[in-house]
């Protein structure tokens, strides 16, 4: 791979132009050598987007709530970031990527980047190389961030680690109220949208979600109390209320340091995962050495238990 100019890269991001956005983030996706280089010239630019995570059934209208949410912000005067996660194929490891043709209103906005990404077999609703892509659309100056998860189901509760925000959304007569009973998707949300609320049952979903909600756990007068907001998307409707949900949110957070705690928390993962794929990466290294061979066999004739084995393996790895 051809080494790219990264300060002019950065610079060029910065100043809204949407190909070397597309560069970075295509080095992040790719794992470029140069990856290192890059993070180093961007986190000096970062801190300054609101993030906020997109995540339900497939089927309750994501990629339109996206869609809409992104023209709120516009009028506002919010320059905006899109990351879609779609699903990659397992036989051929492609992915239609149809969120960017469901929002495609907006592909010729200066004032809005909309990047499609392929989950690549990574679990939980996102892509592997999404912090990275947030925080590319971070330091090129977007002001919000909306990170669209795949739609997986009630498993999808990655995007709680990589969102300030949270907004789950349901549809009536899709069984979403069933699911909301679930652990997980019930407890990563801080605003709860009930989509297509024209259809019947909209009404019933938003109760029993709210019933739901009071028998989650204990609740101090200061605490957030996750809203549950209706709308019909396709038509923009409530579409300005789900914004004021997520500016109380985000003032609510900034006013109790809870904002800065999520990011830093969201930090030490990303670090975390960093060095155990670099870790992951020296064990393949070591996979056919002589070192881990007899470590082997001394475990399967019975002389030496795994944990010690394993042990003694790492001790090796931390020397080399």
């Amino acid at each position: 791979m051809t080494a790219v100019d990264v300060p002019q890269l950065v610079a060029q991001a910065r100043e809204g132009r949407p190909r070397a956005v597309a560069r970075l983030i295509s080095l992040v996706e790719g794992a470029s050598p140069q990856l290192r280089e890059v993070m180093a010239a961007l986190a000096p630019l970062t801190g300054g987007a609101y993030v906020v995570g997109l995540t339900g059934s497939p089927g309750v209208g994501k990629s339109t709530s996206t869609s809409a949410l992104v023209s709120a912000y516009r009028r506002a005067g919010k320059r905006v970031g899109v990351l879609a996660v779609d699903p990659s194929s397992p036989f051929s490891g492609g992915a239609l990527l149809g969120d960017r043709v469901r929002m495609s209103d907006h592909a010729s906005d200066p004032g809005v980047y909309i990047r499609s990404m392929a989950t690549r077999g990574h679990l939980g609703g996102l892509a592997w190389a999404a912090p990275q892509a947030i925080r590319v659309l971070d330091a090129a100056g977007c002001d919000v961030i909306l990170v669209e998860t795949v739609g997986v189901g009630q498993s999808e509760v990655e995007i709680a680690s990589q969102a300030d925000t949270s907004v789950v959304l349901l549809a009536p007569g899709m069984g979403d109220g069933i699911q909301a009973a679930k652990a997980g998707i019930l407890e990563i949300g801080d605003v709860y949208v009930v989509n297509k609320a024209d259809r019947d049952g909209a009404d019933a979903t938003a109760r029993e979600l709210n019933h739901m909600l009071g028998l989650g756990e204990a609740r101090g007068k200061d605490d957030w109390r996750p809203p549950i907001v209706k709308t019909v998307a396709a038509r923009g409707q409530g579409i300005d209320e789900v914004v004021e949900a997520l500016e109380k949110h985000r003032a609510w957070m900034d006013e109790r340091g809870v904002l800065a705690e999520r990011r830093a928390a969201r930090a030490a993962r990303e670090v975390e995962t960093i060095a155990v794929t670099a870790l992951r990466a020296r064990m393949a290294d070591v996979h056919g050495d002589a070192h881990l061979g007899a470590l082997a066999a001394r475990v399967a004739e019975g002389e030496l238990d795994p944990y010690a084995a394993a042990d003694a393996l790492l001790a090796t790895l931390t020397e080399a």
